[in-house]
């Protein structure tokens, strides 16, 4: 392995050459105490940045092992490292100086979120660290500007890698909170199926963000308190006793009045199947993991799902025991996302009325009458919401703000008061009985197929070069085609979303054999995951694009959407 001296020595000779020679720089360098990886070299200095990452030896950074033995620990240890360099980096960007992204030195930006990333891991055993960042190659014009990449690599490096990943330098005070936390956060994860719970939200939260752009919490906001009848004390390993609402499973119906807080109390259990940063409000919201927020999804593809449940007798005589269609309504869309749903393994659905397809929620005794039941196509989902929960064990959360059918078939009713939650059920029932019930079927419909096969595309990628494009959270390109997660609201990172495009161009190339069903294609995914870690799924020798963890539900909706398969 070469050293620092001869990286320092091939910079000072190609000093002022045409920018291809920083090519030459490509290999390991030991450094004191870390090795330095230039992995790739970008083209010129307004091309993407250059891929470098650091290694440093466990026995080094020093990390005590109880701080990262078990996955939560270690992720959460690894997050709170990547914020801490993140910072670091930051302070020393476009310091050197030049054209174009000459001088930028940046990883991963992590939001409010806990999640594993490639951009920062930790080997369980040995505690080494590797670290995948980017820097800006600088140059005047089109040649080289040597002495301010030694800038970068010999004076401002250092003094961020020292500060953020060796354990005497940090502080042992916040390391210690982070610990405890995710261990607290991973202890409330375990008691909700415990308790019968599918989702707790702690006394003191602050659940709205700060404005539509920003996820941080919002300043002056009415924290969160439960009400005594749904009240929950835990007591956490760290924290200690900490009280909440506990969500019961089965159908619980949120109900009030507009901008009382219903689609923020659901937006903060959407997104508390993840762990979040201290002081974001909603560390402690905390929701079954494999919750789906359910919403209708004009224009989407569908692939031969069985939407029987929902939709059966359609005047064209179209299956729908294996629907296909380019262009789904509102009503089979969201037929098709339960249905999907289900086949990911969810138990629990988090629906709003506001993104739901009307005549797919509900059909009122009035309508009914006029338009027969064997007129109708669409069970609608207040018909079979207490059998999901019964014979499948899927609860559902539900926000509704005009109609109160659901108060007929809700096992408790929540309303939303100046953002403070209160239960009305028994309130809400006896007023319900003045007003005619909702007519509900009496058969037991069979259960859905989930047995679909997945077959190649006739345009699949194929082994060698292929273009990954992300486009935020909403969507990705693999080649020229583009797969739309708009609608996919638990995505929380456009790495994640990244990481799903590469983990859909993998099974293209390498498990999708018109064998397996999407089951096991997400299933061996995921072992592989598990297995060799998340940049696994890359299609190349080095991290292109730094990637973070998506959810087997996520996984399940890329393919869903993704239209030439």
């Amino acid at each position: 392995m070469k050293t620092s001296d001869d990286l320092r020595s091939l910079l000072e000779r190609i000093d002022h050459k045409g920018y291809p020679a920083y090519k030459d720089t490509r290999g390991s360098y030991r450094f004191g105490g870390y090795t330095l990886h230039i992995d790739h070299v970008q083209g010129d200095p307004f091309a993407s940045p250059s891929k470098v990452s650091i290694s440093i030896p466990g026995r080094n950074a020093g990390f005590p092992a109880r701080l990262y033995d078990l996955p939560h620990k270690r992720i959460a240890l690894q997050d709170y490292l990547t914020r801490v360099f993140g910072r670091k980096l930051e302070s020393y960007n476009f310091k050197a100086k030049g054209s174009g992204k000459s001088g930028l030195i940046s990883v991963s930006r992590c939001g409010q979120e806990i999640l594993e990333r490639t951009a920062l891991s930790i080997h369980p055993e040995s505690g080494d660290i590797s670290v995948h960042f980017e820097i800006g190659f600088p140059a005047r014009g089109r040649t080289i500007a040597a002495f301010e990449l030694i800038k970068i690599l010999f004076d401002f490096l250092p003094e961020c890698v020292l500060s953020s990943f060796y354990y005497k330098k940090l502080n042992a005070g916040a390391l210690e909170d982070v610990l405890s936390l995710a261990e607290d956060q991973k202890y409330i994860r375990d008691q909700l199926p415990k308790l019968n719970l599918c989702a707790f939200v702690a006394d003191g939260s602050v659940l709205p963000r700060e404005s539509g752009v920003s996820s941080r919490p919002m300043r002056q906001a009415v924290a969160f308190h439960s009400p005594d009848s749904l009240k929950v004390t835990l007591n956490l390993p760290y924290h200690g006793p900490l009280s909440g609402m506990g969500i019961p499973k089965g159908i619980t119906l949120i109900v009030g009045g507009g901008y009382h807080g219903k689609s923020t109390l659901l937006k903060a259990l959407e997104l508390g199947v993840y762990n979040h940063r201290r002081n974001d409000g909603r560390e402690y919201v905390i929701t079954d993991d494999t919750a789906v927020k359910l919403r209708a999804e004009d224009g989407r593809s569908i692939k031969n799902t069985d939407i029987s449940l929902f939709i059966n007798n359609l005047p064209n005589g179209k299956d729908t025991v294996s629907f296909s269609t380019e262009d789904a309504s509102g009503s089979t869309s969201q037929a098709a996302n339960v249905i999907e749903s289900m086949e990911a393994g969810t138990s629990l659905f988090l629906i709003d009325e506001d993104t739901s397809a009307t005549n797919f929620m509900i059909r009122d005794e009035l309508m009914q009458r006029v338009v027969h039941r064997d007129h109708e196509p669409i069970t609608p989902f207040i018909e079979r919401v207490r059998g999901l929960y019964e014979d499948h064990g899927i609860s559902s959360v539900i926000v509704a703000g005009s109609s109160g059918a659901y108060f007929q078939v809700a096992d408790h009713i929540l309303q939303m008061d100046r953002y403070m939650p209160k239960e009305i059920t028994d309130f809400a029932k006896e007023e319900s009985k003045a007003f005619p019930p909702v007519t509900l079927p009496n058969e037991k419909p069979d259960s859905p197929s989930f047995h679909r096969v997945v077959k190649p595309s006739r345009t699949s990628p194929k082994n060698g070069r292929n273009k990954i494009k992300t486009l935020g959270k909403d969507a990705f390109q693999i080649n020229k085609e583009t797969v739309d997660l708009r609608y996919a609201e638990q995505i929380c990172d456009s790495e994640q979303t990244t990481a799903l495009a590469y983990a859909l161009l993998y099974a293209q190339l390498h498990l999708i054999d018109g064998k397996r069903d999407l089951c096991q294609i997400a299933e061996e995914l995921l072992a592989l995951i598990n297995d060799k870690g998340l940049a696994a799924i890359l299609d190349s020798g080095y991290v292109k694009s730094n990637l973070a963890m998506p959810r087997r539900q996520e996984i399940h909706a890329a393919f869903n959407r993704f239209r030439k398969l």
